[in-house]
């Protein structure tokens, strides 16, 4: 999670280098990474604080926190319902905390891909969530048309 947050704050830092904006800076992880990005928007300040978070097919048993930031932090969630290990119901269950805050949120719940969907390419409807992300980041103005 530190690490996270100071990846953030590097990179906000640094943004005119990079030539990206400062504003829409996000944090995106998968299972443990998932559980990184959760653990890293949980415990942000306002100079480490993602834009937003994707954690896709995250593990909530090992988050750390679990307030909600009440700064506009939209949330973009993918998960498999066949997930092997059983982390369909922990997606849902982060995406009910973001609704019920108030914040932007999508939930994408795959019937079948199980865990580690990744970037793989299984013939399911699951091999097409990245489309959806980037459909959902234009959506938020955080990707140019």
């Amino acid at each position: 999670m530190q690490d996270g947050l100071t990846a953030m704050k590097y990179v906000r830092e640094h943004a005119a280098s990079y030539k990206i904006d400062p504003n829409k800076i996000g944090f995106m992880g998968f299972s443990a990474g998932g559980t990184v990005t959760m653990s890293v928007i949980y415990n942000a300040t306002d100079k480490d604080r993602p834009n937003f978070v994707a954690p896709i097919y995250a593990y909530e048993g090992a988050i750390i926190g679990s307030t909600v930031p009440t700064v506009k932090t939209p949330i973009f969630i993918a998960a498999a319902t066949d997930d092997d290990l059983g982390l369909a119901s922990h997606s849902v269950h982060i995406y009910q905390k973001w609704v019920e805050a108030k914040q932007p949120a999508e939930l994408h719940m795959y019937e079948r891909g199980k865990h580690g969907f990744g970037m793989h390419k299984q013939n399911l409807p699951v091999d097409k969530w990245i489309e959806r992300f980037g459909d959902w980041l234009q959506m938020q103005g955080l990707l140019a048309k």
